[in-house]
């Protein structure tokens, strides 16, 4: 069934309306009809069975059938600090991220990232991978839609995790040792906690980074013997969290 998010002011006691890019795509890329069943979620642990009353040009007006309160989150809050990445890596990452929990994804510039976005295409960027987070939270059932920030300068960033005093901030370094820490250090993450994973670009941190954010609270870890990709290194921290995390 297609999931739509909708803002809170447009759900009302017994209907629902749906507005923007999402009203095209009902009408004609999807190419549904009135009495088809769709479900929607206005940013919390409600989903909303409707069922299409009628589909305008600017506007799609549901009747609302059942209420389901289900929580599709993880009890952590979960960012994941990207460095940023050649191509169209991070269209991938950003895609991934969401569907496997992830809250918030922040783009960092760092010194071996190769990409260099200029204010203008910043925006740009910016505005394709919140899009994109959009797309994975509804194909994945997520109650929220993740947000995909501009990218920041690495001290910034690192300022970013400080200021919100997020509790476990976790650092993938191929330098690292001690697979055993990292188990330890997943395992205790806590429900209502603030977790932070720094992934580096494709060439990998400068020791001056990795320096700097264990001043702030960061751990260096192993995932292993293999050296990964700056695309699989926060998926695998990712999906580790998410199994250890996910309540019944």
């Amino acid at each position: 069934m297609y999931h739509f998010f909708i803002a809170p002011e447009q759900l009302s006691e017994d209907s629902a309306v749906i507005l923007g890019n999402d009203v095209r795509h009902i009408g004609a890329v999807l190419r549904m009809k009135p009495g088809e069943k769709i479900m929607v979620n206005a940013g919390g642990d409600w989903d909303y069975l409707c069922e299409i009353a009628e589909i305008g040009t600017e506007a799609v007006h549901l009747r609302i059938l059942e209420g389901r309160q289900e929580t599709r989150e993880l009890p952590v809050s979960i960012t994941l600090y990207q460095g940023l990445p050649k191509g169209e890596k991070m269209e991938l990452i950003v895609q991934k991220a969401v569907e496997l929990g992830a809250a918030r994804v922040v783009p960092v510039a760092m010194h071996r990232s190769v990409v260099r976005l200029d204010e203008k295409k910043a925006a740009a960027k910016q505005k394709r991978w919140q899009a994109i987070a959009e797309a994975a939270a509804k194909q994945a059932g997520r109650s929220l839609i993740p947000e995909v920030t501009l990218p920041l300068r690495f001290a910034d960033a690192l300022a970013q995790v400080e200021q919100e005093a997020t509790e476990l901030r976790l650092l993938p370094y191929e330098r690292a040792e001690g697979i055993a820490e990292t188990r330890a250090l997943i395992r205790s993450a806590k429900p209502g906690q603030r977790i932070a994973v720094m992934i580096g670009p494709e060439g990998g941190f400068e020791e001056t980074e990795v320096a700097a954010a264990e001043e702030r609270g960061f751990t260096a870890v192993t995932l292993g013997k293999r050296i990964l990709r700056t695309e699989t290194a926060g998926l695998v921290v990712l999906s580790l969290l998410m199994a250890e995390t996910e309540e019944d």
